[in-house]
């Protein structure tokens, strides 16, 4: 075949490929490294982390028996190429679009996505629980389990508790440490990459399996200290004495984008005899192969489209900064008028804007890593000294530090302030990272103060209240994207805590909206006032304490009362109903109507397009209210 010849046109499945020889597996790589940098392009999405594994995906695809073997990617940035090479390539530019290919794996989407992984680390646990189930089962018993795991999940500590567990047990496990940041390998080249084909061979295997079986004739203090220095041995050639130490056979580490190194070492582990849990040490270098990225692994990281030959990013047109901006540029003015305020967040500087806070206040500034858990309990310690900690963490990745928050920080009544980014929907992220369970988890808890700002000036109001708490937790929670462009103050006023406000009077229905979605409202009663429906809306500012007197106040002189939030049922709305059932409001004959994101999983699509799936636009909140009503739209008059 001449050299030239696109291959990755002739593989539709992975199978076709495994009758590649290692020259046209090379040529296949640098084909598959092309098609993803040109998606991307296109996409937008993670491109750093996928071109770095673009070898280990050919390899590992070309060695295994995919989909029979089971193949987890951890957290998913990583699994583009592998989209392309299992069936998915005629549909791998609409990745992360309306209706398209998830950005991460999803079972539903293939067979070859045996689980779905958006949240990092969880990768060597599913791993070892699919490995149990195939022993229990007895069935298969050649059937491998794979986990890629990044460096930077390795942080994060359910990690090392499945590495715990996995190392106590026999059961056949290959993890394959893709360390493209943690600086902690030896020299990569061919003395690395001989003995670790030496070390994975079958034959010293076998070998290192006879010295066990003689050491086993010795008395049981010499056995251990024979295994314990052939452990150390290899450690010390090879800086796996950790991961030894952990319970797994360390193989590595080796050049992650040599074929001529990935194959041989793979095909051992694939053919070894001995059970147990194996961790191969691959390095690699986020962006390989696509100079911009690797010029700039941060900026590269997530990408919107780009010019594949420049690398020039497409710039959206000038617009009002983003609520993260205005969340961090509101703390920095706290921050410099009180020098205890500190900011913590788990390896997401950039995301939550805290590398601007950084900058400013460097040794105030606390990025602990894939961390969430040790995140929260970290700054309840600091807040027990006097110091007010804002931890900052998307909605959906304070999810992981849940028993932290409960325990931690609600039961001891400590003021740690949660400053929640990317509350409701996300966008291209999908469900996996909607921000739109915190009402729900964060509103049971005593007296939690939860508020979500209606625009970007209310947002730096409730910084100035947050840091002014101190006797009790507190959360903020604001939405992705920009604000309304608002003329900002230098810094926020504080609120008083558990007080609404009265946007607009009326008389025959009520909105009472929480977080952005009060302009919907504010849409949907200009709507309702050309109808002849008079329509009061509030901005009720907390989620908890409730304002108990403007609910009372709107259920009293209102026929209808709509509460509207992104937030799945159980929050904002439930609360409130709960207020008037209590309170006997509900027996005077008000209707009252809660939206709110309903019981299903929305995909990834634009915001609005999200919000019109999940029923939250102005139309919706004018149906919902004639509904109440009575009036259907087609009859309801015009009056003035």
């Amino acid at each position: 075949m001449p050299p030239h010849t696109p291959l990755l046109d002739r593989v539709s499945v992975p199978s076709d490929m495994r009758n590649f020889s290692g020259e046209q597996l090379a040529q296949l790589a640098e084909e598959l490294r092309a098609e993803t940098v040109d998606t991307v392009s296109v996409t937008g999405g993670h491109l750093g982390a996928a071109l770095g594994v673009i070898e280990l995906t050919v390899a590992i695809h070309a060695v295994f028996d995919t989909p029979s073997d089971r193949l987890i990617w951890d957290v998913g940035h990583q699994a583009y190429p592998h989209k392309i090479l299992t069936g998915r390539r005629d549909r791998i530019r609409t990745l992360r679009q309306p209706g398209g290919l998830s950005g991460f794996t999803r079972r539903s989407e293939s067979e070859y996505d045996p689980f779905g992984a958006a949240h990092s680390s969880t990768s060597i646990s599913a791993g070892l629980g699919m490995a149990v189930a195939r022993d229990l089962k007895g069935e298969n018993r050649e059937q491998q389990v794979i986990c890629v795991i990044g460096d930077g999940a390795m942080s994060a500590g359910m990690a090392y508790e499945a590495m715990n567990n996995a190392g106590s047990m026999k059961s056949r496990l290959v993890v394959i440490l893709n360390d493209n940041d943690m600086s902690i390998a030896p020299p990569v080249g061919a003395m690395s990459a001989y003995l670790s084909r030496l070390i994975s061979s079958q034959s010293f295997l076998n070998l290192r399996d006879l010295a066990a079986r003689m050491a086993k004739r010795f008395p049981r203090s010499i056995e251990r200290t024979a295994k314990r220095a052939e452990e150390y041995a290899r450690g010390i050639l090879t800086g796996g004495t950790l991961f030894e130490e952990m319970g797994f056979y360390y193989v590595g580490p080796i050049d992650g984008h040599n074929l001529d190194h990935l194959l041989p070492v793979l095909r051992n582990l694939r053919d070894a005899d001995e059970g147990g849990p194996v961790l191969l040490h691959v390095v690699t270098q986020k962006g390989k192969g696509y100079a911009p990225a690797e010029a700039s692994a941060d900026k590269y990281h997530g990408v919107t489209r780009f010019n594949v030959i420049t690398g020039e990013l497409a710039k959206a047109p000038p617009g009002p900064p983003s609520y993260t901006k205005v969340f961090a540029n509101a703390l920095i003015a706290e921050a410099e008028a009180d020098s205890t305020i500190v900011a913590v967040t788990a390896a997401m500087p950039s995301g939550t804007g805290l590398d601007s806070f950084g900058k400013k206040f460097p040794d105030r500034t606390f990025d602990v890593g894939i961390a969430e858990q040790h995140a929260v309990t970290f700054a309840a310690g600091m807040a027990t000294e006097g110091m007010k900690p804002f931890v900052a963490i998307y909605s959906t990745f304070l999810q992981r530090a849940y028993d932290q928050v409960v325990h931690d920080v609600a039961i001891q009544s400590l003021p740690v302030r949660f400053a929640m980014d990317r509350a409701g929907m996300v966008g291209a992220d999908g469900h996996t990272h909607a921000g739109v369970y915190d009402l729900c988890f964060l509103g049971c808890l005593p007296r939690f103060v939860i508020m979500a700002p209606s625009d970007e000036v209310e947002l730096m109001h409730m910084v100035a209240t947050s840091a002014l708490i101190d006797d009790r937790p507190s959360g903020i929670r604001y939405p992705r994207g920009e604000g309304l462009g608002l003329t900002l103050p230098k810094r926020g006023t504080p609120l008083e805590i558990g007080r609404g406000r009265i946007i607009r009077e009326g008389s025959k229905i009520a909105i009472l909206a929480l977080g952005p979605r009060l302009h919907d409202a504010l849409k949907a009663a200009e709507e309702l006032a050309a109808r002849g429906l008079s329509t009061t809306v509030a901005d009720a500012r907390f989620a908890k304490p409730l304002d108990t007197a403007l609910v009372a106040q709107l259920a009293r002189h209102h026929e209808v009362l709509i509460t509207i939030e992104d937030n799945v049922a159980g929050g904002f709305g439930s609360a409130v109903l709960y207020l008037l059932a209590t309170t006997g409001l509900l027996d005077s004959g008000i209707k009252v109507r809660p939206m709110c994101i309903p019981d299903k999983l929305i995909d990834h699509n634009t915001p609005a397009g999200q919000l019109a799936e999940a029923g939250l636009t102005p139309k919706d909140i004018v149906a919902t209210a004639l509904s109440a009503l009575g009036v259907s739209a087609a009859s309801a008059a015009v009056r003035a």
